[in-house]
Parts: C-alpha cells; structure tokens; sequence
C-alpha cells in the first residue's frame, strides 16, 4: 500500500464516525451539485472517494431505478459509515482505489467526486482512470461544499497560489487527464469545476 493511500485512510478512518455529524447542512450543496451534471434516467454514474456517501440519495434519484451508481473509496471505515446511514441502498458501495478501478473502459457516463483530488497521490493518474472509466461526451463534476478560500480558513491555512484546485492549475490538469473543463465555480459556499470526457 502506497505511503499516501495510508496517509488517506488513517485521516480518514479516525473521522468516519462523526463525518456527517461535523457537517449536518451539506446535504443542500450536494444536491445541486449533483444536479450540475445533467444525469438523466438510466444513466451510470459514480461516486467516487464517495467516502459517508452523502452524494447517493441525489445521484439515485438523478438516475432513477434505472440507473446505476456506484460509490468506491479507498477507508473501510468511511464505507461502513454509508452502510450504517443506509445510504448502501442508494448505490452499491466498494472498497477500492480510484486510481485502479474495477471497471471496464468507457462503462460511465458520469462521475462525481466531493474533495477528491487533494487526496490523491498521483492526481493526474487519478483523473486519468476516472476518464478511462467514463464514456466519451461523459461528464465529470469536482466538488467541494465550501470554496478554496473558505476551506483554508477553516484549517488555519493561506491559500496558496499554486493549489491544484486553482483554476491555473486544475484546467491544465484536467486537459492532460482527458478532460475538458467546461465551467469553474469557486465561491465561499462551494466550489464546483465541471468537465466533459474527451473524445
């Protein structure tokens, strides 16, 4: 297991129990960042680094019960958490890592990912799968439910000029991953960077 993976589920797995208690009114910005993507009914969709799941109820009722969706993250304990929300009726939950899905090519045609990419140890490698697994014309929707700036302040950090979710930084990103970015939304309520898989 890599060093960073490990680093991940410790952070995570210390958190897993009081995650969805530590921010009881996000639920509001999941929805309408689930919305952002445009699922229709009977679409695929995944939820990766899905960590409570709190993006499955939305995604579900985004895709109907014709749908598919998929949460995966890479802490047993987060996952365990979503199950005891109940939120394992929503989408079917795997333990895996986003970086090495268990998914055939182009299987998608959407992904969401709430505070992901800052977790990932390779994140180019990272958005690479998520492309790999994700149709062409498939979307992509990078969220967080508080701004870059509004995140730092609450870890009692300075905004650095080169975090890789600055749009500088992450547009460059996404094109050489396989995406195209097509909206970027960075505010103290939330930030939202959508994409299109290339074709």
């Amino acid at each position: 297991m890599s060093d960073d993976r490990t680093h991940v589920q410790e952070f995570f797995t210390s958190r897993a129990a009081t995650w969805d208690a530590r921010f009881p009114h996000d639920g509001p910005a999941y929805a309408a960042a689930v919305a952002a993507l445009g699922l229709r009914p009977g679409d695929r969709v995944l939820d990766a680094g899905c960590g409570t799941g709190r993006a499955l109820p939305p995604l579900r009722a985004a895709v109907g019960a014709s749908g598919a969706v998929l949460g995966v993250d890479v802490t047993p304990a987060m996952l365990r958490a979503a199950a005891e929300a109940g939120r394992g009726r929503d989408g079917l939950l795997l333990l895996t890592d986003v970086s090495a899905l268990p998914l055939r090519d182009a299987a998608l045609d959407a992904v969401f990912a709430a505070g992901l990419v800052s977790h990932l140890g390779d994140p180019a490698r990272g958005l690479r799968e998520l492309a790999r697994v994700v149709r062409p014309g498939g979307t992509l929707a990078l969220f967080h439910p508080v701004g870059r700036a509004a995140l730092a302040a609450r870890q009692g950090r300075r905004l650095a000029p080169d975090d890789l979710r600055a749009e500088p930084s992450l547009r460059p990103l996404l094109a050489g991953s396989g995406w195209r970015m097509t909206s970027y939304v960075d505010e103290d309520d939330r930030f939202l960077a959508l994409a299109t898989r290339g074709r």
